[in-house]
């Protein structure tokens, strides 16, 4: 097994650990669902930060984005995106982060955008996990309205309910490094092999 697989495999075994729950949970766009994914659990590690880092950066060149900035909706999108950045330092692409505010603070400079994004800046909306896509496409509306240019959607897991069809209706690529499918199988071969 290479190097990306194991990687990718180590991520998985974080996220089935830590941040996939089994039951009845109610989600943020409505409906109920059997599993939960809370990837903060992972990602606000040491070790899911290093490897969300890597494994998103590297997929991120894969597809070929020329992005400069990676960012989305806090807080889900938060430790994904600076991952991402902190692990794009001294490589041959550096990205820096942003994070969108639900709403635009009532003091200061009033900003909904935090961390200094171009008005032209080329960028890769981030988000932890996606189900019907809410989250991104607020995203996407908070970036394009500051006058960036939307290269594509990044998210760590993919519950496939109905985001990615929301997205490409929008000519927005959306690529994910897991599927909820995906993880709900291995966690039945782990729970099947104890």
């Amino acid at each position: 097994m290479d190097k990306q697989n194991k990687e990718r495999n180590r991520l998985k075994a974080l996220l089935l650990q830590r941040s996939l729950r089994l039951g009845d949970f109610a989600l943020a766009g409505g409906g109920n669902s059997s599993y939960y994914v809370d990837a903060r659990r992972t990602t606000m590690t040491a070790e899911g930060q290093g490897l969300t880092g890597k494994i998103c950066y590297d997929l991120i060149q894969k597809v070929g984005w020329n992005a400069s900035h990676v960012g989305g909706l806090t807080l889900g999108a938060d430790p994904v995106t600076y991952a991402i950045a902190q692990y794009s330092c001294g490589h041959k692409v550096s990205l820096d982060g942003f994070t969108i505010r639900k709403d635009a603070k009532a003091h200061g400079t009033q900003q909904k955008i935090e961390g200094g994004l171009p008005k032209d800046a080329q960028v890769v909306i981030i988000e932890d996990a996606i189900t019907s896509g809410a989250s991104v496409l607020a995203a996407i509306n908070a970036v394009s309205d500051h006058g960036a240019i939307i290269l594509g959607a990044l998210c760590l897991v993919d519950r496939e309910e109905g985001a990615r069809d929301r997205l490409d209706k929008l000519g927005i690529q959306l690529v994910s490094v897991f599927t909820g499918k995906e993880l709900l199988r291995a966690a039945k071969t782990i729970t099947s092999s104890d």
